[in-house]
């Protein structure tokens, strides 16, 4: 640090200098995250040529080498020379900050790229990048190192990054290296990421990739897109061969509203609903002139949009929103305009309802309209404001009048519609909003009346529960027990300092066909939901649960597993975070218990079994001892059969229990499971059935 400050001090970074300085301000950051976005910038140019109409097929390609190359079968980059630079096209668009043809200019209607500096931001932070283009009939092709145009001398024929390097001098080179078809075009790109910017860790992300190409194909029907690692190490193949490369290739003729079908993880409520239209607007914006001037222009917009929807029966939403294929996924004001008129919209139909929905004075909020909502909302408008060059959140105001026109007009003639389906769909959707909305309330009711300092002073608890002393959350523990007859043997079997009861009678409701009003309004849920004193579904809060484990105590039996089923069910459902966080557990009782007889005085052994398999294998060792046992050996049918010094030693009691640990690590195939197994689809279920019905032996079966 120096006291004195002048302009000697100042420093003016030129061209792509700035970019390397501080890469943050262009790419988000110098991690993994921004190794993607660099990648994003490449293809999302190719996908601008496929939206304005031109190639159809986008390969990307993860080399060895730690290199990604992107090729289309586009337009391919002008290799003219641009006249105000006297470079060629090539060289403008890889070396200028703010140059391209996506600033109103007429080459693209509609694009992502808007700020020029993608490409040249990508060549900037790259140690080599190469472009091939397919034009004219001819291949040019120009190479760059660190942002500055050369020669590399590729000794072998195989490019590599730290090849030898040789920068043009007296002027730039766009060199021709082949012939191509009459009318073939294309770019091909491929570039080394500079480890000099870029951390040591950075490294392309697979699944990430996959996942945006997916959606990209999606958003362009009829536009494939091929993914190719061929990163794997030599060796892993047979032989020491190198493994073939993974390849997968995306292609929909579908749309949004596939797109909607591919992530909707529930089941419908309605159908795939498509709200389409468009809308003027006029802005003031600068516009180059001939002499290079900017001039204050007001210039007219089309805005179109297009989105799909549909309302599942779960409470999860999930939006995706883009601006010209470009992912928003912070929103802006395309995905303001959207749910503000949803919810003004569906206000409106309920109020028209309210009598038949029995709704009262209530309003909807957002949450209650959004839930179980799967959308897509995509708008196309030309030069989009972004804020930043990572585009996540669209900021052009007059967007927001323009889609909330759209959903206005679309969701009328919706709810106006005399097709008898369409009115069966509106009347299930408003009668799925209204039961969010009541839940929602019911939900806070509960939040409100059950938060208690210690486990004496609530008094709304149910009678049934049998209440511990100890308030230290992490030590306690709720046994949810089948039944009150094991209820009883239970009590004398507990801990009371830190082991609490809820006697539950037979098979609670299946949560994962009933409405969430239908849920709260069924005593035994409502009771579970009550002790554990967290609320549930969009409102539970975890930290406010009232025990550290939750422990289902059921017979070992087929009901007894049925019952542990609907629990589970339940828990997956609404009080989900308690399994993510692992504090559900099934208590794992004994089936069998064997007495070996002891000779003289000795006290006979009391052993415990768990399966027949553990039992047989029991015996034999008896035998093999010579050891005689009690017959007939005890098989229990319920937990009611034991006593109480029984229950505790095998089921209760820290020091010798047995539990099973209840974990989510796929919480999306575990959904799957339970809507196979609970869901209203009978025929999946009957399939399943039929299909394992050969790995059950008929004599396993507990009749």
């Amino acid at each position: 640090m120096t006291a004195e400050y002048s302009a000697h001090h100042l420093q003016v970074l030129e061209g792509l200098e700035a970019v390397r300085k501080r890469p943050g301000m262009y790419i988000g950051s110098n991690g993994s995250p921004g190794l993607m976005h660099c990648l994003w910038e490449i293809i999302d140019n190719s996908v601008d040529e496929a939206v304005a109409g031109t190639g159809s097929r986008i390969d990307v390609v993860l080399h060895a080498d730690g290199s990604v190359e992107v090729r289309d079968r586009g337009r391919g980059v002008p290799v003219d020379v641009e006249p105000r630079t006297g470079l060629t096209g090539v060289e403008v668009v890889y070396t200028k900050l703010h140059a391209g043809g996506k600033f109103g200019g007429g080459s693209y209607a509609a694009s992502g790229g808007l700020h020029g500096v993608g490409a040249s931001v990508v060549n900037a932070l790259s140690e080599r990048l190469d472009v091939e283009v397919d034009r004219g009939g001819k291949t040019y092709a120009m190479s760059f190192h660190r942002g500055e145009p050369g020669v590399f001398d590729d000794r072998g024929g195989v490019p590599r990054a730290d090849a030898p390097f040789r920068p043009f001098e007296e002027g730039s080179e766009l060199r021709v290296i082949g012939k191509v078809a009459k009318g073939v075009t294309g770019t091909r790109v491929r570039y080394w990421a500079d480890r000099q910017i870029f951390t040591k860790d950075a490294t392309f992300q697979l699944p990430e990739l996959e996942t945006r190409a997916r959606q990209t194909a999606f958003l362009v029907p009829g536009l494939e897109i091929v993914v190719r690692d061929e990163r794997a190490t030599a060796g892993d193949g047979e032989d020491g061969a190198a493994p073939a490369a993974n390849e997968t290739s995306y292609h929909y003729e579908g749309g949004i509203s596939e797109f909607v079908e591919y992530l909707a993880a529930d089941a419908p409520v309605t159908d795939t609903w498509r709200l389409q239209g468009s809308g003027g607007f006029t802005e003031t914006v600068p516009v180059l002139q001939a002499d290079g001037s900017m001039k204050a222009t007001e210039v007219h917009r089309e805005c179109a949009v297009d989105i799909a929807l549909r309302w599942g029966t779960g409470y999860e939403t999930s939006m995706r929103s883009f601006v010209n294929i470009i992912s928003t996924p912070k929103g802006g004001t395309h995905q303001q305009g959207f749910e503000q008129e949803l919810l003004k919209t569906l206000r409106s139909q309920v109020e028209q309802n309210s009598r038949r929905l029995k709704a009262g004075n209530d309003k909807l909020e957002k949450d209650d309209v959004l839930a179980g909502l799967t959308a897509v909302l995509t708008v196309t408008v030309p030069e989009p404001q972004f804020e930043g060059q990572t585009k996540e959140v669209l900021g052009t105001p007059a967007v927001r009048t323009v889609v909330a026109q759209v959903v206005r007009k679309a969701l009328a003639e919706r709810f106006s519609s005399t097709r008898r389906d369409d009115k069966n769909q509106a009347s299930m959707l408003l009668d799925k909003i209204v039961a969010e909305m009541k839940a929602r309330l019911s939900a806070r009711a509960h939040k409100e009346t059950q938060r208690r300092k210690n486990a004496l002073e609530s008094s709304s608890l149910p009678a049934k529960l049998v209440d511990c002393r100890s308030t230290d959350v992490s030590q306690t523990e709720l046994f949810i027990v089948e039944g009150d007859s094991a209820l009883g043997t239970a009590k004398h079997a507990r801990t009371s300092e830190y082991q609490a009861l809820l006697p539950i009678r037979g098979k609670i409701l299946n949560v994962q066909k009933a409405s969430i009003s239908d849920m709260l309004s069924n005593a035994e849920c409502a009771s579970i939901i009550q002790v554990i004193g967290a609320g549930s579904g969009r409102s539970f809060d975890l930290s406010t649960a009232r025990y550290g484990k939750i422990i289902l105590m059921s017979d070992a039996d087929v009901d007894g597993a049925h019952i542990r089923t609907l629990l589970l069910t339940l828990f997956f459902r609404y009080m989900r975070p308690l399994i993510e966080d692992g504090r559900v557990f099934a208590a794992v009782p004994p089936l069998h218990r064997v007495i070996v007889m002891n000779p003289g005085s000795k006290p006979n052994e009391t052993i415990y079994t768990y399966s027949e398999q553990e039992l047989h294998t029991l015996l034999a060792k008896l035998r093999k001892q010579n050891k005689r046992w009690h017959e007939p050996i005890q098989r229990y049918k319920g937990l009611g059969e034991m006593d109480a010094e029984q229950l505790a030693s095998t089921t209760m009691d820290r020091s010798g229990r047995l539990l099973r640990r209840v974990r989510m690590e796929d919480a999306e195939a575990a959904g799957r499971v339970f809507e196979l197994l609970m869901g209203n689809e009978v025929a999946p279920r009957r399939e399943f059935i039929i299909d394992s019905s050969d790995r059950l032996a008929r004599e396993a079966i507990d009749a």
